[in-house]
Order: structure tokens, then C-alpha cells, then sequence
């Protein structure tokens, strides 16, 4: 009897080392992940202070490369050239984000469905039908005709693939042993990829489907009431209203007025998605009258996805012509945002309408030719082999370019949506990886100038100050050269007078240069007011971030970095002092039960202030998408022809100074509704909803809680690699615009001077390993809005107290 036991027991554990030695599906083989030797036991770290400095031998260094780390992780470099300045830059970067650069590589160029199987493959199948590929490869060629890029991204590769080569697998990041995969060699393809993806990230979204729909269904004048082309409430734009525009301006195209729209229903592919909350951004900088130093002072704060690890990677570069630090994006060399002995500059997102279909007729189902400009003309063809993990075959797209773009739907079936082409200015050849190379290294104004004028997109809103005493703000990027709502609309593709018309002059985008009111500004709302003579977008972010920015600025005066810093965190509710009295005077003449009444008594003592501990706040910002909701679902809510929504302006006006409008009535029910039952019936569906969810109101419908900001590893599954429970205030349309995933990824204030200080701080840490404590070292300065003083070095054998260790490269 022991012997067949023994054999049973032999048994299972047999087949227990087999199945943790073999992968299941997509589940990876366990055994390696759990192994004490090569699992994931192998990834903690220790915070080591360290004086010595660590040799490194390094192949393809011509010099050697010092570096010093501070006490938050930061690598400061110190390199003899380019090229050594970059390898260390990507083999630290690598040290630190490898699994991280490998997977939004994947992202952007349609490979996640080899590690993670069937479940990535749409969003493969997206990437690789919108031309990432096309658009990587072309801004790879004109990157490596250019010197300074080319040693650039040799040299970041270089580092990347040493440090690689130098992994043994318990070394891997722990998210490559869950997977059950190895790291791959970086190229400079890779970087293109990233910086595709970024594109996508700030100029990959357009509402010409959903809005083609509606001026199907209702037609030019309800367009023109509903839909204006520059907010009807309130504005404060970026470049500052009544800027005279003092060049000689190009002929504006002639839009073909007999034109013909048609509705479009929408595919899996050509989907349009909505901008997340909170993606935007801030920035301003304030001319030295303002300020207590007698020198600038810039600010910025990108609102971007909040994930572990950053998106962000601190560094400073230095080599015998440059000095600089700031952020980087992991996979691209240099810094992107930052400052250096002489300027400081930031960027925020401009939202131009470079993101445009075209309906495209082709001659046949073989879609070799399609019809343009009254001929047919030739498409071509571009197969796109996408590797499936658990799968032998790979899945074939055979992708049909047009000149406009790829055709992200070729479905033939009747009744099926149209054939949409997209141009896009992610497939523009350039190299915009020159600009952030030159403000590294950039003196002045008229270097920041020229930087710029090398951009090619996402357009951006630069932002610049300088130890000259200047301060500039330019709305920057290759900017098309369109007629009045060019892309507001679906395109025709068959007719030339759509197509683009060339680019608007890099010296003729709207830029503004030591104004008068002592500050300049951005905050993703409209570019400029309605007198700049060329199309940029007809709507852009909702104002209310800018205006409080603008009020502010303009009373402060005496400013330092703290002054800036506390603007960041500002949780002032524009949107709430301008609608929220006219909402109360409704409800003060309408019926309400007592614990209607004790909400609107909370709502009327508000002091308009997103405060964490805020109830009012909780209930306004509840109120307010089923308020908009309940005027506009009835008549633009279809699931089956998608129709894009008034803006928050829009209906802020219509509240405020049309009362009477038809489209308050739901024309879906028999009585015919007012703005006051409108008014009414959404403030009780909002009690009802924080009820169902918060309980009965209490200190549980704190805006924290509500609002529920969560930071999530990049896997999104892993909860275990999540941050903890923030406790934060803000929202979409705030200053401090931290929503429930999205928000300021990278805070900082810079005092320009003779020695410039700078303080920044991002969500996380240096590192993106779990086990590391500089994985979330950063994050409880970041949730109580403060900032860290950013060890800026001017030699590599400066002394300083923040300083715990170090690598020196040493050529082999």
C-alpha cells in the first residue's frame, strides 16, 4: 500500500513540475516565475547610499561616461559627446523601464497580441490600420539624414541593447516572467514608435463622423445654433485676445460649395473614440515684473494617463555644450520638458485638426484603384503579418493606402460603413526630435525660435522664459493650410478641393512674445480669438481651466516657484460660479423634499472650492454630465448613428440666456418639459445616484471618494503593483485636473537666473519595478501637491548632499 502511495505521490508531483514548466493558452509557464532562483523573488531591491562609483566596461564609447545618482533615483549624466550621452541615457532608462518601453512599443506598432494572445488583437489590428507603422518608418528616414538625430538614436539603442545583453533571466523586470517572455533588441525604429504613439495620444481623436451625422439628421442652421466655431459663454484664449497678426497672409482654399455629406454609420475600426477627462495640460510662465527673483518663472503640468510607472523619466544631461534636465519619455533620447543654465520650456496640447477621413470611392472590390480628382488612380498595398501568442498562423491585414491615407475600413458587404481613408500628421515625414535637441541646448529666444520651427507634431503649445527676461508662448507644430472647418465634416475623398492645401508658415502660427499683462499662458483652450486668419479647430478644450489660470496670474504679483506651485494646485470650480446660482434659483422655486433641501442648502453655502473633503463639490460634479445628459440624450443618444453632443459651453449659454430653448423638451415623452423641470429632474437623479453608490449624505460623498483617483500598473491587471487609495481633489475642468485616471503627470516650476532652480515631482517613482523604493517613493509629495528641489549639476565631481551614488562607463 506505501508503495502505490509513494507512486501516486510521485505522480503528482511529476505532473505538477510539468504543468508549471508549460505554458496553458495564454497563461505563461508559472514554474520560472515562482523558481527562488529565477522568479520574481529575484526583483527586490534595496536603497543603497553608495559613494563609490560602480565600473561599468562599455562597448562603442569613445570617452568616458560619469554618472551620479541623487536620493529620489535621478541619473545625472556626464558624457564627452553625443553619442556616449545618449547610450547611458538608454541604458539607464532601460534599467529602470525596459518592460515598460517594450509594451507601449508593442502598443503603438501592433504587437501586444504576441505576448498577451487573442485578447490585444483589435486593438493590433487598429494600430496597424491607422498607419503607425507607415508613419514610424517615414519619420525614421528622415531622422537618420540627419546627424545629430542619427548618433542620437544609435547611441540610445546602443545603451538600451548593453544593457540587455548583460540580463540574465532572474534579472528580467517581473512583468516579462508573468508573461513568459524574454526582452528584445531596441532599435531606432522604436523610438519612432513612441513618439507615434504620443501622436496618437494628443492628435489621434476627431468628431467628423459624429458630427457629419447630425448635420444629416438636423442640417446646417441647427449646426450653426449648436455647434459654433468659437465658444458663445465665455473664453480666454491662449494667445491673448486682440494680438495683431502682422504678416503677409496666403490665399485661404475655397471650400466646393456643391459639395454632398452623407451620414455614416461607424466600424470596429473607424470608431471614434471621446479624449479622456483630464487629458490636457497646463503651463505659464511670468515675465520678471511679476516676480520676486527679477527673472522668469515657468510652470508646467501635463495631464496625461497616471499609470505605474510614470510615463515620465527624470534625468540630466551634460556634456561640454549642453546642460540640461528635465523629463524624458522612456524609448526617446534627450529631454522633452525642462530647462537648462539659460531657458525653461513646457508644452500643453493644441488639439488641431489634423486627424481627418475621407469617404473614398473605390472602382471595384479589388480596391486597386479608387477615384480622385475625376480619375480613377492606383492604391497600394501593405500586408501586415500580427503574431497571435497560442496561435501558429499569423493574422494577415492587407491595409490599402490611398494618398490621402490608409483606409481604416474596406468592409465590401452591403449596407456596411463607407470606405474611410485617414490622413493624419503621424504619417508626416519629419524629424521632431531636432526641436527637443536643440532646446537642450538652446541660449535664448531666438534659439527657441528656431528649435520650433524644426516641430512637426503633435502640435503643442511651447512655452519658453529665459535669462534674457523673456517669456513666449507659441502655438507650434506643421499645421495644415485648410478653408473655414475643413475636417469639421467627413471628407469627400474623390474631390481634389478637399485635400490639404500645404501648411500654414511655422513664422505665421499665432505666437505671442513679452505681452503686456506680464504673463503668458495655456490651458488647451481655443488657440486664439476669432481674427487669426487661418483654421486651426473649431472647438477645442472647455475654457474654465484657462480663465482661472489668466485671473490669477493677472493679480499675482511678487511671485516665487511657491506661488507657481500653489496655482497647480488650484481647485477653484469656474464652471460652478458661473452656472450654479441660476441652477439654485430654479430649485429654490421648485418643490423639494427634505433631504432635496439639505443637498441644496450644502450646494448654496459652497465656497466653489474641489477640495477633497468637499460635499458640494461631489454633488455639482455629478450633477452636471446628467444634466447635459438629460437636455441632449433624447434628441442626439443613438447607438445606431452616433451623433456628437453640444459642448459644455453651449449648454452653459442656453441655461444662462436661452431659457426658452425647444431643445429642453424631451421629445421622447408626452409632457413637454422646461428648462426648470430639466433643472429639476437631474438634481434628483444626481441624490439618487450618489445614494445608490455613497449611501445616504454623509461625509461618504466626500469628493475623494467620489472622484476615486486610482493609479494603475501599466498591466492594468496586477492590483497587487497598483498604487494605495489617493486622496486628492481637483476634476476635469479644474486647475488641478486630477480625475479618476488621469491628471498632472509631471509638475514643475523653474526660477530662471544666473543659477536657475528648479522643482518638479511626477505620480511613482524612477523605477518601474514593483520591488524597487524608488517605485512609489515619489507619490505622497505628489498627492499633497508639493515638489521636490531638483538637483541640477554643473560638473560631475560637484558635491552635494542629495547625491548617494554612482556608475562610471568606462570604454572597453
Amino acid at each position: 500500500m506505501k508503495f502505490f502511495k509513494a507512486i501516486a505521490s510521485l505522480l503528482v508531483a511529476v505532473g505538477f513540475v510539468y504543468a508549471l514548466n508549460r505554458p496553458w493558452g495564454p497563461v505563461p509557464a508559472l514554474g520560472a516565475f515562482l523558481s527562488p532562483f529565477t522568479g520574481f523573488w529575484q526583483n527586490g531591491e534595496k536603497q543603497t547610499i553608495d559613494k563609490n562609483q560602480i565600473i561599468l566596461k562599455a562597448d562603442g564609447l569613445s570617452a568616458e561616461v560619469i554618472v551620479r545618482f541623487d536620493d529620489t533615483g535621478v541619473p545625472h549624466i556626464f558624457a564627452k559627446n553625443d553619442f556616449d550621452l545618449f547610450y547611458a541615457q538608454g541604458y539607464l532608462t532601460a534599467k529602470d523601464r525596459l518592460w515598460q518601453m517594450d509594451l507601449q512599443t508593442r502598443a503603438a506598432s501592433g504587437r501586444l497580441s504576441e505576448i498577451l494572445g487573442p485578447a490585444t488583437l483589435q486593438m493590433d489590428q487598429k494600430s496597424r490600420r491607422l498607419g503607425m507603422g507607415y508613419g514610424a518608418e517615414a519619420n525614421l528616414k528622415m531622422a537618420m539624414s540627419d546627424q545629430h538625430s542619427k548618433t542620437a538614436l544609435e547611441g540610445y539603442s546602443a545603451g538600451v541593447n548593453a544593457y540587455i545583453a548583460q540580463l540574465d533571466p532572474k534579472d528580467y523586470p517581473v512583468e516579462y516572467k508573468l508573461l513568459g517572455y524574454s526582452p528584445e533588441p531596441w532599435k531606432p525604429i522604436n523610438t519612432m514608435y513612441m513618439l507615434e504613439q504620443m501622436t496618437l495620444t494628443l492628435a489621434g481623436r476627431a468628431n467628423d463622423l459624429s458630427i457629419t451625422n447630425v448635420l444629416k439628421k438636423y442640417g446646417k442652421d441647427v449646426i450653426n445654433e449648436l455647434f459654433p466655431d468659437y465658444p458663445m459663454f465665455q473664453e480666454s484664449p491662449i494667445i491673448p485676445t486682440g494680438t495683431k497678426w502682422d504678416f503677409p497672409r496666403l490665399p485661404i482654399p475655397v471650400e466646393n460649395p456643391l459639395k454632398n455629406q452623407d451620414s455614416v454609420s461607424v466600424s470596429k475600426f473607424a470608431r471614434e473614440e471621446i479624449k479622456p477627462e483630464g487629458i490636457g495640460s497646463n503651463n505659464w510662465a511670468v515675465g520678471a515684473e511679476k516676480s520676486i527673483t527679477g527673472y522668469p518663472i515657468l510652470a508646467n503640468d501635463p495631464h496625461l494617463e497616471l499609470t505605474l510607472p510614470s510615463i515620465w523619466y527624470q534625468v540630466q544631461l551634460h556634456t561640454p555644450d549642453m546642460n540640461v534636465y528635465g523629463v524624458s519619455l522612456p524609448g526617446i533620447p534627450s529631454v522633452i520638458i525642462g530647462f537648462n543654465q539659460n531657458v525653461a520650456w513646457g508644452v500643453t496640447n493644441v488639439d488641431a485638426d489634423v486627424f481627418d477621413f475621407y469617404k473614398i470611392k473605390f472602382k471595384d472590390t479589388t480596391q486597386a484603384e479608387y477615384w480622385h480628382n475625376n480619375q480613377w488612380k492606383s492604391t497600394s498595398k501593405r500586408e501586415e503579418l500580427i503574431y497571435v501568442k497560442g496561435q501558429k498562423e499569423p493574422v494577415r491585414e492587407n491595409v490599402v493606402y490611398t494618398h490621402h491615407g490608409p483606409v481604416t475600413e474596406t468592409d465590401q458587404q452591403e449596407g456596411s460603413p463607407p470606405n474611410l481613408a485617414l490622413k493624419w500628421i503621424g504619417h508626416e515625414p519629419g524629424n521632431s526630435f531636432l526641436t527637443f535637441y536643440e532646446l537642450n541646448k538652446a541660449k535664448n529666444y531666438d534659439d527657441y525660435r528656431k528649435a520650433l520651427a524644426k516641430y512637426v507634431g503633435p502640435a503643442q503649445n511651447f512655452i519658453f522664459a529665459d535669462n534674457g527676461k523673456n517669456i513666449a508662448l507659441t502655438v507650434n507644430g506643421k499645421l495644415p493650410l485648410k478653408y473655414k472647418d475643413q475636417g469639421k465634416f467627413l471628407l469627400d475623398g474623390s474631390d481634389a478641393s478637399e485635400d490639404w492645401h500645404g501648411w500654414i508658415p511655422a513664422e505665421q502660427n499665432p505666437f505671442v512674445k513679452n505681452p503686456p499683462r506680464g504673463f503668458v499662458s495655456s490651458a488647451n483652450q481655443s488657440s486664439t480669438d476669432p481674427t487669426y486668419p487661418y483654421y486651426i479647430n473649431w472647438i477645442f478644450a472647455p475654457s474654465e481651466r484657462g480663465i482661472r489660470i489668466n485671473e490669477r496670474l493677472a493679480a499675482m504679483t511678487k511671485a516665487n516657484a511657491d506661488s507657481l506651485r500653489m496655482l497647480q494646485n488650484d481647485n477653484f470650480n469656474v464652471l460652478a460660479r458661473s452656472v450654479l446660482p441660476r441652477l439654485l434659483s430654479v430649485l429654490s422655486s421648485s418643490p423639494l423634499s427634505p433631504v432635496e433641501k439639505a443637498a441644496k442648502i450644502t450646494l448654496s453655502d459652497w465656497d466653489y472650492q474641489n477640495n477633497p473633503e468637499s460635499i458640494p463639490a461631489s454633488i455639482f460634479e455629478t450633477w452636471m454630465p446628467l444634466l447635459q445628459a438629460s437636455i441632449w440624450d433624447d434628441e442626439f443618444g443613438s447607438e445606431i448613428v452616433p451623433m456628437k453632443y453640444p459642448s459644455r459651453d453651449r449648454t452653459l449659454y442656453m441655461i444662462l440666456n436661452q431659457p426658452n430653448e425647444k431643445w429642453f423638451d424631451n421629445v421622447k415623452t408626452t409632457p413637454k418639459e422646461t428648462m426648470p423641470d430639466i433643472v429639476l429632474s437631474s438634481f434628483k437623479a444626481t441624490l439618487d445616484t450618489l445614494k445608490k453608490h455613497h449611501g445616504s449624505m454623509s461625509p461618504a460623498w466626500k469628493w475623494t471618494d467620489v472622484k476615486g483617483t486610482e493609479i494603475k500598473h501599466l498591466s492594468r491587471s496586477l492590483k497587487a503593483f497598483n498604487a494605495p487609495l489617493l486622496k486628492t481633489g481637483g476634476g476635469s475642468g479644474i486647475v488641478n485636473a486630477i480625475t479618476k485616471r488621469n491628471g498632472p503627470s509631471w509638475r514643475m516650476v523653474v526660477e530662471l537666473g544666473p543659477s536657475p532652480k528648479g522643482y518638479g515631482i511626477y505620480p511613482g517613482g524612477q523605477s518601474g519595478n514593483p520591488g524597487s523604493p524608488y517605485y512609489l517613493n515619489l507619490m505622497d509629495k505628489w498627492e499633497k501637491g508639493e515638489l521636490n528641489e531638483l538637483v541640477f549639476l554643473s560638473s560631475a565631481d560637484q558635491q552635494h548632499p542629495r547625491l548617494t551614488s554612482g556608475i562610471t562607463f568606462k570604454k572597453n
